[in-house]
C-alpha cells in the first residue's frame, strides 16, 4: 500500500546510497536569474555541458520590472542578473523565455499553464516555492544552487527521502473562503514549522473541490509550514486543465499519459507518517497580523494576547507586534491600509483576477490606496483582456502592470515604503519582505479587493 508520494519517488530512484541519500532522477529543472549564475559557472569551470538540456527551462522573474519591460532595466544589479541568465541559456543551449516573450512570467505560474508541469514528474528549481507544482500531482521541491548545478550536470540529485503527511480538509468551504484562506488557516494551527521534514499530500472534499488554480495556491504555501513540498492527487480537474496545453502530450501520447496519471493516487489503506484533519466549516477569510505566515487569524477575530505564553515566545511575539504597530487583543477590521498587492506565484493566476474583479466591479478604488495588480504571466495578462476583466478593473480605478514577481519580495522596483501597511496576496510577511520597514498582511484576493475599495481591512463577505 503506497502513498502518492511513494509511487512517484520510487519510480525515479536511480540508486540508493547505503546509510546515505537517494540518487533521484529529475524530469524538469526550472531556472530563474537569482539562483542559477553560480551553477552555470560551476559547469563552465569543470568544462562540462548540461546532461539533458531539453529538460531545463529558464526565465527571469524576480528582478523583472512590472513596467516598461521593452526598455533596458534601470537597476544595474537586476539588469546584470537578467542578462546573465539569457547569456547562460544561450551558451548551454537551454530554452529561455525572456522579458516580453509571450511565454514569460513567474516560473511557478508558467510551468503549469504551459503544460511543462505534468503529473508523476519530479520537478526542482532553485526556489522554495517550487512546491507549487505539486498541485498537478508531481513531486516538486526547491533546491540550493549547488544542487542546481548537480541536476544540470547529471539530471539527478542526491536527496534524503522525506517523511509523509496527509492533511485532510473535510466538508465544504464557506462563502468568501478561498484556497489561500485554507493554507493560512492550516499555518495558524500548525505554525510555520508544523510540517518540517514532511512531504504533504492534501486530501478531503474541500481540497477536491478546489480548481487547479486553487490547488496551486495551496501547494505553493506548503513550504511556509516547513514542508519539503505539497501535492494533490491528479483527477479530472487536473486532466481537463492540462489537455491541449502547449507542452502537454498529444494524440496517442496523451492517451498513454492519461492512463498512467490515473494510477497516481494513494492506495486505500496507505500509511502516512502523520495524519492531520481540519473541518472546512471552521475556516473563514483569513489575514495575518504578525511577521511570519503562521501568525494569521480569521478576519473577524482578535489578535491573540500573551496570556499563557512562555518568556521567549512572549518576547518574540511582542517584537513582531512592535514591528507591525499592533497590540495584542485588538481587531484589525477597519484598520487603515496603504497598499494592496495582487499577484505573486501564490495568487497571480486568472482565477485570482476574476475574484478581485468580482469585488471591485461597480465600485471605486479608495483614493488612499496604492494598488499593484500584477499578472503572473503574459498568458494571464492575455486572459484578463480576453475576459474583459481589464475594463472592469480600469473602470474601478485600477491599472494592470506587466508580469513578474513584483512586490512579493523587495528585489525589484515594487517596494512598499517603510511603515506602510500592505494587504498582499503573496506568501511571506517577514520583516522587510516587501521593502525595508514595510508591514505586510497576507490575505486572499477577495480580502485584498475589499481593502482596496474601502481603504481599510474589510471582511469581503460584506461586499459579496
Amino acid at each position: 500500500m503506497n502513498t502518492l508520494f511513494d509511487k512517484i519517488w520510487d519510480a525515479h530512484v536511480v540508486q540508493k546510497v547505503e546509510d546515505g541519500p537517494t540518487q533521484l532522477y529529475i524530469d524538469r529543472l526550472y531556472c530563474h536569474e537569482v539562483t542559477s549564475p553560480q551553477a552555470f559557472s560551476g559547469l563552465r569551470e569543470r568544462g562540462i555541458k548540461c546532461f539533458r538540456p531539453e529538460k531545463i527551462f529558464c526565465m527571469p522573474d524576480h528582478n523583472t520590472p512590472t513596467h516598461d519591460q521593452d526598455k533596458p532595466i534601470e537597476d544595474p544589479v537586476s539588469k546584470t542578473q537578467v542578462d546573465t541568465l539569457a547569456k547562460n541559456a544561450e551558451e548551454f543551449g537551454l530554452a529561455h523565455f525572456g522579458m516580453m516573450d509571450k511565454k514569460n512570467g513567474i516560473i511557478h505560474v508558467v510551468g503549469p499553464e504551459r503544460g511543462l508541469t505534468l503529473p508523476g514528474m519530479t520537478i526542482v528549481c532553485g526556489d522554495s516555492h517550487t512546491s507549487t507544482h505539486g498541485a498537478m500531482g508531481a513531486v516538486a521541491f526547491g533546491i540550493g544552487t549547488s544542487e542546481v548545478e548537480m541536476v544540470m550536470a547529471s539530471q539527478c540529485i542526491l536527496q534524503t527521502r522525506p517523511k509523509t503527511m496527509r492533511i485532510t480538509v473535510d466538508g465544504k468551504l464557506g462563502k468568501g473562503v478561498t484556497a489561500k484562506d485554507v493554507a493560512l488557516y492550516m499555518m495558524s494551527k500548525m505554525t510555520t514549522s508544523g510540517a518540517t521534514g514532511y512531504f504533504v499530500e492534501y486530501a478531503g472534499e474541500a481540497v477536491r473541490s478546489l480548481t487547479m488554480e486553487g490547488r496551486l495556491t495551496l501547494c505553493n504555501l506548503s513550504i511556509e509550514m516547513g514542508a519539503r513540498g505539497g501535492m494533490v492527487a491528479p483527477d479530472e480537474i487536473t486532466f481537463e486543465y492540462i489537455k491541449g496545453r502547449e507542452y502537454a502530450p498529444k494524440g496517442e501520447a496523451w492517451d498513454k499519459a492519461l492512463a498512467y496519471w490515473k494510477t497516481l493516487k494513494s492506495d486505500e489503506g496507505a500509511v502516512f507518517d502523520k495524519e492531520v484533519c481540519f473541518a472546512a466549516e471552521d475556516i473563514e477569510p483569513m489575514i495575518t497580523y504578525g511577521t511570519n505566515p503562521g501568525m494569521g487569524m480569521g478576519i473577524t477575530r482578535h489578535i491573540p494576547t500573551t496570556e499563557g505564553m512562555g518568556e521567549a515566545a512572549r518576547t518574540s511575539f511582542m517584537k513582531s507586534m512592535g514591528y507591525m504597530g499592533f497590540q495584542p487583543g485588538e481587531s484589525l477590521l477597519g484598520r487603515k491600509i496603504d497598499y494592496v498587492f495582487l499577484g505573486a506565484c501564490t495568487n497571480g493566476r486568472i482565477e485570482d483576477f476574476r475574484a478581485f474583479a468580482s469585488i471591485v466591479k461597480g465600485r471605486r478604488k479608495s483614493e488612499d490606496v496604492v494598488a499593484w495588480l500584477v499578472p503572473g504571466s503574459w498568458m494571464v495578462d492575455a486572459q484578463i483582456r480576453e475576459e474583459g476583466l481589464d475594463k472592469i478593473l480600469e473602470e474601478a480605478g485600477f491599472a494592470i502592470r506587466q508580469p513578474g514577481c513584483s512586490a512579493c519580495l523587495a528585489m525589484n522596483d515594487d517596494k512598499v515604503p517603510a511603515g506602510k501597511y500592505a494587504v498582499s496576496t503573496s506568501n511571506r510577511n517577514f520583516e522587510g519582505r516587501q521593502g525595508p520597514g514595510a508591514r505586510t498582511l497576507l490575505a486572499s484576493p477577495l480580502v485584498a479587493a475589499a481593502a482596496a475599495v474601502t481603504g481599510v481591512i474589510t471582511d469581503p463577505r460584506t461586499l459579496i
